[in-house]
């Protein structure tokens, strides 16, 4: 007996697709980015005062 798939794959998805998907996806995206952000200035301003402290 082979190994072949059923023969019908059904081409959509079986829960209908979100409306909001891509605003969803937007929203996460910036919020990553302003949180990545706002390490990356808080690390900054961290090294320039550890090394202040250190001179």
């Amino acid at each position: 007996m082979s190994k072949r798939p059923p023969p019908y794959f059904p081409q959509t998805a079986l829960n209908p697709t979100d409306d909001n998907r891509y605003k969803k996806f937007k929203m996460v995206a910036a919020g990553s980015i302003i949180v990545i952000l706002a390490l990356l200035i808080a690390a900054g301003i961290g090294i320039y005062y550890f090394i202040v402290w250190l001179f």
